[in-house]
């Protein structure tokens, strides 16, 4: 959908290209919604804390498989299953510093839906700051261009 399309967007303005990285999920299914007249289930529920503890040995270990050089967690869903429900109230709080997750550094940030929602330069901006973070971590060359994203346009 849309979010995946930007995810897509911002990987490829680290110069990275989607098929580099390894995409994983808190959960490993859509948490159940109620169901309308057809049986269809519609809307989105954030995860209960017991169904992302039943999920997060799996994620443990795609990472161990994987064996990342980091972790970029998407949105308060994922930043609450790896760093633990009660460890923050807003995304705010954690987001943009580095943090640990199955002995990975981890760094969490707003959901590209996030920005499908506020459009603002600053709330891009806010996102690029951490990414740009990532890249540096990485090792990763950044141009005076990438550097200036979302600054005064």
């Amino acid at each position: 959908g849309p979010a995946g399309q930007l995810l897509t967007k911002m990987i490829g303005a680290m110069g990275l290209s989607r098929d580099s990285v390894y995409i994983g999920n808190i959960m490993n299914w859509r948490p159940q919604m109620v169901l309308n007249e057809k049986g269809e289930q519609f809307g989105n529920r954030p995860p209960t804390k017991e169904e992302m503890d039943y999920c997060l040995p799996f994620l443990r270990e795609q990472i161990e498989v994987v064996d990342p050089q980091l972790i970029v967690a998407l949105g308060s869903t994922a930043a609450h299953g790896l760093l633990g429900k009660k460890a923050f109230g807003a995304l705010g709080e954690v987001r943009g510093k580095w943090h640990e997750f199955a002995g990975k550094p981890l760094m969490v940030t707003y959901h590209p839906s996030y920005i499908l929602r506020n459009q603002s330069n600053r709330s891009k901006r806010l996102i690029w700051e951490d990414l740009l973070q990532v890249m540096q971590r990485c090792e990763l060359p950044i141009t005076p261009k990438q550097q200036k994203y979302f600054l005064g346009r």
